[in-house]
């Protein structure tokens, strides 16, 4: 099953413009070779039978959570979810300083509907009802990178976003569905 990966090229494009001499910007797009290679997410580990089983990269993350991206690196999180079949959201919300700015970041990257309201309200519901509708989900793996932390995002605002988040996350848990969030700050 091929999942879809929302939004990673232009927030690819845009870390490359950010950060010109870094790994995103040689001329080989990293991010390509580490769907085709054997990531570090599946190694293999020996059962009690002796069979040799994947240790995924999820085995230790609960299946609803929404936490901080840590030693977890993005290609690596893509790969451990197309490897389960899930869906994988990317949002980079870098350049934007503003409650709007971000949710336009998150709508745009998500590809979610024009009649987006650009609340937090409108986003639990993208989060949840709407995609509840559309029928059986395997499962969602969710990046927002670079969350802002600036005076028109404060501290309120950011804890408001991941809120929705664990709202959504709650909410698919009662559903059986996992929905793992991770997030990081600029």
């Amino acid at each position: 099953m091929m999942t879809t990966i929302f939004g990673m090229g232009a927030a690819l494009d845009a870390r490359d413009e950010r950060a010109a001499g870094d790994v995103w910007h040689r001329a080989e797009n990293l991010y390509d070779r580490a769907l085709v290679a054997r990531p570090p997410a599946m190694r293999i580990s020996v059962s009690s039978t002796g069979q040799e089983e994947p240790m995924h990269l999820f085995k230790t993350v609960r299946p609803n959570i929404v936490q901080s991206i840590r030693a977890f690196r993005v290609p690596d999180l893509a790969q451990a979810a197309a490897d389960l079949g899930q869906h994988f959201l990317y949002a980079n919300c870098a350049h934007a300083t503003t409650k709007g700015e971000v949710l336009e970041a998150i709508a745009s990257a998500f590809l979610f509907p024009k009649h987006f309201g650009k609340n937090f309200d409108a986003l639990n519901d993208c989060l949840t009802d709407l995609i509840y509708k559309a029928g059986p989900q395997p499962g969602f793996v969710i990046v927002l990178e670079g969350l802002p932390c600036a005076a028109k995002f404060d501290k309120e605002a950011r804890e408001t976003l991941l809120d929705v988040f664990r709202d959504a996350a709650e909410f698919w848990g009662e559903k059986k569905v996992q929905f793992r969030v991770f997030y990081s700050f600029v």
